[in-house]
């Protein structure tokens, strides 16, 4: 049920993105070798612009060039537990904003800098804040730009700092939350729609885990 759930969610989430212009959406499937299941929903709802001198954001009027900000608002629901029959599951509501800087390097080379400050609700734990810092690199093969039929490599790796250490009663987390480093093949469905599959291998102080993930990326 949980699967069905997750594929009407991802279904709701492309009619969004269809029905409001200037919003982007990604649902995404993951398995590990555990055998664990997560799955994620989201939207973001896009402000084109830049920073003035005085680092006020400046909503932009017209299409703007590639190296200016987007500074996005996202709303995810969070659902993790055992793959299968659903048991005991962990429940997470968040918001965060979040800065990305796009840059090319080159012909192919294709950069983007994310930065994100995320407020959480956890189930069982203190309110408590993160930051992340995710660098990407997408190199297309066939193109210069990740049009429709673009072959393209996806890299990235994203460092987790936690807000805070106390989660409630008496219990503290690290400092260092989690490294995440991912590696995969990417293929453009459509000028705004891609799928890509890839391998991501997730780090912290306590244990790490390899994960397959499936991907469908699609944008205005």
């Amino acid at each position: 049920m949980r699967q069905l759930s997750f594929a009407f969610s991802s279904l709701f989430l492309i009619g969004v993105t269809l029905l409001f212009p200037r919003v982007a959406s990604a649902s995404t499937l993951i398995f590990n070798s555990e055998n664990d299941f997560t799955g994620q929903q989201g939207y973001k709802g896009w402000q084109y612009g830049y920073y003035d001198q005085d680092r006020n954001f400046v909503q932009a009027q017209e299409e703007i060039p590639q190296d200016y900000f987007k500074k996005p608002l996202d709303i995810p629901l969070l659902l993790s537990g055992t793959f299968g029959e659903l048991t005991s599951t962990v429940n997470e509501n968040r918001i965060y904003q979040e800065a990305l800087i796009p840059h090319k390097v080159g012909e192919r080379f294709l950069l983007t800098h994310r930065m994100r400050y995320e407020q959480r609700w956890n189930e069982g734990q203190d309110f408590r804040t993160r930051y992340r810092y995710m660098l990407f690199l997408n190199v297309p093969f066939n193109d210069t730009a990740l049009n429709k039929k673009t072959i393209y490599l996806a890299l990235y790796n994203e460092l987790f700092v936690n807000g805070q250490r106390n989660i409630g009663n008496e219990r503290t987390v690290e400092l260092f939350d989690r490294n995440r480093t991912y590696m995969g093949l990417g293929y453009g469905l459509l000028d705004g729609l891609r799928m890509q599959l890839g391998w991501m291998l997730q780090t912290t102080d306590a244990w790490a885990k390899g994960q397959a993930q499936v991907s469908l990326h699609h944008s205005f």
